[in-house]
């Protein structure tokens, strides 16, 4: 069966092109009849018109999306739930999107949702974009004023809004809490350097080092390639004489690696190796001991998203000025770094 146009739609109801378009447009030129004879024609013959092209932005869908690179992960999870109590609040529904960590994808999902499906996108970076640094796919978007938000992974060379957290602080203070207890032979394991939150995490724990006048064992700097055997690359510091004894992990995965590994060489956490990991997740509360780590607030980022979209896709004027917010990170001390654990700090 042939997609209808507003052409055929006109020509099977005798009436104009124009008096197809200001009829989906609800236009009071329009007389009520007319308007839901076409409406009506509209909908049996499943026709859906390109949102944007009709200059649906003073009819909006009251949807917004979100692309994110999995749903699984419990950050982005929490950036969500978030999010969707902003919007359910404020009338809004939200529609979700995966990218799956691809350029492609990421592309594809954006171009659909701003394409009148949506009246703002809020999403995070795909790995895949941060590798190539190839980031033209948004600039038409931006050049039109569409209301735009990412959150945690953003295009920093572009004029867009962001939401994030103080990666380098977080990091410093993460690896500040294990010279604390008076751990000297800090290792780090981070992810590739075209991961800004992870080479952000990296210049805190140097900048904790250095602030201490201690030297920065390179040797105790391990990038994962996720593309081989994580436990693998992990136990490479476990081989070094002497071992670390202490290992701030960049997520939560890693960091749970690293206790795994500790457990199988016989270390005593945290006595002979203290362990802190980054985002407070499912994985965090079920190793043994429990894990420290720095907690990123993903609700309280997905909020503030939330209203700062909300906001653009309100203003009167357009494009809206671009606005950085900084999420406050926290601490929670558990079992892996002490042994009189605190909840939070």
């Amino acid at each position: 069966m042939k997609k209808p146009t507003l052409k055929s739609i006109a020509k099977a109801l005798g009436v104009s092109v124009s008096t197809v378009s200001k009829a989906l447009k609800n236009s009071p030129e329009i007389s009520p009849r007319t308007r839901e004879r076409i409406l009506e024609y509209c909908r049996l013959h499943q026709y859906e018109p390109n949102r944007m092209a009709l200059g649906l932005r003073h009819r909006r869908t009251g949807i917004i999306g979100v692309i994110v690179p999995q749903t699984g992960h419990y950050f982005f999870s929490r950036v969500i739930t978030g999010i969707q109590k902003v919007a359910e609040a404020a009338g809004y529904r939200v529609l979700i999107a995966h990218s799956n960590n691809e350029s492609r994808a990421e592309r594809e999902h954006l171009q659909l949702l701003a394409n009148g499906y949506a009246d703002g996108v809020l999403l995070t970076l795909a790995k895949e974009t941060l590798q190539k640094g190839d980031f033209r796919h948004f600039l038409p978007w931006i050049q039109r004023g569409f209301p735009l938000v990412f959150f945690d992974r953003y295009p920093e060379k572009l004029p867009v809004s962001a939401v994030i957290i103080d990666d380098t602080e977080a990091g410093r203070r993460a690896t500040e809490h294990l010279l604390r207890m008076g751990k000297r032979r800090l290792a780090l394991i981070s992810t590739p350097v075209y991961l800004s939150v992870g080479y952000r995490r990296e210049l805190g724990f140097r900048k904790a080092l250095n602030d201490n006048g201690l030297p920065v064992d390179e040797n105790r700097i391990l990038r994962i390639d996720e593309r081989r055997p994580l436990g693998e690359q992990i136990r490479g510091l476990f081989r070094q004489t002497p071992p670390p004894d202490g290992i701030f992990a960049v997520n939560e995965q890693y960091a749970a690696i690293a206790l795994n590994l500790a457990h199988e060489t016989g270390m005593k956490i945290p006595a002979e190796l203290a362990v802190i990991g980054f985002s407070d997740g499912i994985i965090a509360r079920h190793t043994y001991p429990r894990l420290s780590t720095v907690v990123q607030h993903g609700f309280r980022m997905g909020q503030t998203a939330a209203e700062l979209l909300l906001a653009q896709i309100e203003a009167d004027e357009l494009p809206p000025k671009p606005q950085i917010k900084i999420i406050d990170t926290g601490l929670v001390v558990r079992g892996s770094t002490s042994a009189y654990p605190v909840e939070r700090l």
